[in-house]
């Protein structure tokens, strides 16, 4: 018995972990060194340290955003990925909150050296965790839409 929600948390923990789960090894081992290339090149480990420690413009000054900004869309197609191959994801349009939600935290990361809140730099660690909510609740809200309007149009015919 799969269980795609087992599946999807394996992804979030680690991009591919949930692929070898389905046993799909070579998209696996794909994901989990494009995973380890990013992570290295975009000094995401000390980024993560600075961040816990409260210690935001050493994560700016270590980020290298050319590479950070490959993190959302490589960590959503992961877990969308792994969720569709153990059966999760039969509802139509069940991608986009994946997608929007990539798209928020790519565009929160872009942003997180500069974007304040009463004065608070939340930096390239908070800033894109943050943006998540708004971007799962943008995606599931238009596939929500579309589904009615696809509905509707069938509907009518």
């Amino acid at each position: 018995m799969t269980n795609p929600t087992e599946k999807l948390l394996w992804s979030i923990a680690f991009p591919g972990f949930g692929q070898f789960l389905n046993g799909r090894f070579i998209k696996g081992i794909t994901l989990t060194i494009l995973e380890l290339i990013v992570n290295v090149q975009s000094h995401f480990n000390e980024i993560i340290i600075s961040s816990f420690n409260g210690e935001i413009e050493q994560a700016i000054s270590h980020a290298n955003y050319q590479w950070l900004m490959f993190y959302p869309c490589l960590y959503f197609f992961s877990m969308w990925d792994a969720w569709k191959d153990a059966g999760g994801g039969k509802e139509r349009y069940s991608f986009l909150p994946f997608v929007f939600a990539a798209y928020f935290v790519t565009v929160g990361t872009m942003y997180s050296s500069t974007f304040k809140v009463f004065g608070i730099t939340f930096g390239p660690v908070w800033l894109p965790i943050l943006s998540v909510i708004p971007g799962i609740a943008v995606g599931y809200l238009l596939m929500k839409l579309l589904k009615g309007f696809v509905r509707s149009k069938e509907g009518s015919i």
